[in-house]
């Protein structure tokens, strides 16, 4: 699959005409502002110089090094490049006569950086009424905490009860998260503020302040456990697999070594189901496996029990004979099948990569429109590749932006 999708209607893409600058940092933002151009929206990505740290993010240990920058593609298709140092008095003026005609001011500067240099709402609204200024940070725009810094792991992860919750086993140390696993979501997250603005605007004509926090989006991914707590309930503790809070929901193993995730919500529909499944009827005349209460109370031994049946067949034949009785179960892939399977690629979350990137396909943004058209995505920019372009445009009175409108025009999108 391709990331150009065929268009219905004809039209230009919905966000055509829309004029972002990123000034944002490695992933939350830039992936926000990756959304936008995906569907047609101009991004001009700010750098300082030495460029965006997101460009060095794949030396870190522990990254997946193919031997290029394979994480730049990802976040920065489609976008154009502009070095700019603010402490230079030129550049800056040149990145207020950007936000001058711009849509979208997208930043996750820490915000007393940003009171430094005149880049917090008030100051870039002033130059601008119709700007939509879209505001990341790692704990919120208010609080004790919301001049500090973080990235996902420390914020997101830690600071949200996940980490503290997501244990091999209750005595366990606390799981290490996956590299950027919660900057994508907040990207949607931020994304959706931003649209939100983008329709109040048609109806106020003025711009709107939209953020959103690494902090709130993994409370909100926390939000099941965090209401309970929230409600006066104590948050039980992740159990081992080997003495789960009921054998329905478990991870259990084939014949063949590959694991696989039960999801049983009906105690007593799906317990029967199950006794089908794995054809052993006769355990629901077993005294301690009749009520939903005793199996809890026994399941380790249950546990133990389903793990020999388990081990007798393939996860192939499990997932047949699982799915006839209408038992939700999905195998536990690792990250390299998952990004494999045909159905990754055929509901369109992994997709071809624009001609011209280093890699031959992408994982795509969660977001679809059918029938809208879309542009022909670019590869990611290289390093002030548009620099001389929009430094050149400026200095002769011309947009720096496409299609031709004056440099001091607003836009009217």
């Amino acid at each position: 699959m391709s990331l150009q999708r065929d268009a219905t209607d004809g039209g230009r893409p919905i966000l055509d005409g829309i004029r972002v600058i990123d000034m944002a940092s490695f992933v939350a933002g830039p992936a926000a502002a990756l959304v936008l151009a995906d569907h047609g929206a101009e991004v001009i990505k700010v750098e300082p110089p030495g460029g965006d740290g997101y460009r060095r993010l794949h030396q870190l240990p522990g990254m997946p090094e193919p031997g290029f920058d394979s994480l730049w593609d990802l976040d920065s298709r489609g976008k154009r490049s502009l070095v700019l140092d603010l402490k230079a008095a030129a550049d800056r003026a040149v990145l207020d006569r950007l936000i001058e005609t711009a849509d979208i001011f997208l930043t996750n500067q820490p915000l007393p950086a940003r009171r430094r240099m005149g880049l917090t709402w008030e100051a870039v609204s002033a130059r601008n009424k119709r700007l939509i200024y879209a505001s990341l940070t790692a704990f919120g725009e208010t609080g004790p905490d919301a001049d500090g810094t973080a990235f996902d792991a420390s914020s997101l992860w830690a600071r949200s009860g996940l980490m503290h919750q997501l244990r091999s086993a209750p005595e366990a140390a606390p799981a290490m998260s996956v590299p950027g696993q919660g900057d994508h979501p907040t990207a949607i997250a931020l994304f959706g503020a931003i649209m939100l603005a983008l329709y109040d605007r048609q109806r106020s004509g003025r711009g709107r302040h939209v953020h959103t926090s690494l902090l709130a989006n993994g409370l909100w991914s926390n939000a099941i456990l965090a209401q309970g707590a929230l409600a006066g309930a104590e948050v039980p503790p992740r159990r081992d697999r080997q003495a789960p809070f009921t054998v329905l929901v478990n991870i259990y193993r084939g014949a063949d070594g590959n694991w696989f995730m039960l999801t049983g919500v009906e105690p007593e529909r799906d317990w029967q189901r199950l006794l089908q499944v794995i054809e052993r009827p006769d355990w629901a005349a077993d005294p301690r496996f009749a009520t939903a209460e005793g199996r809890a109370a026994h399941a380790a031994a249950l546990t133990a029990l389903l793990d020999e049946v388990f081990a007798t067949r393939s996860w192939p034949d499990w997932a047949a004979r699982l799915q006839a009785a209408q038992l939700s179960a999905g195998p536990v892939l690792s990250t390299e099948q998952a990004a494999e399977s045909p159905q990754s690629v055929a509901c369109g979350a992994i997709a071809a990569a624009p001609q011209g990137s280093a890699v031959a396909r992408t994982v795509m943004p969660p977001i679809w429109v059918d029938g809208a058209a879309r542009p022909e995505p670019r590869p990611a920019p290289q390093l002030d590749a548009d620099g001389p372009a929009i430094r050149a445009a400026l200095a002769a009175g011309r947009s720096p932006w496409s299609g031709g409108a004056a440099a001091t025009e607003p836009s009217q999108a």
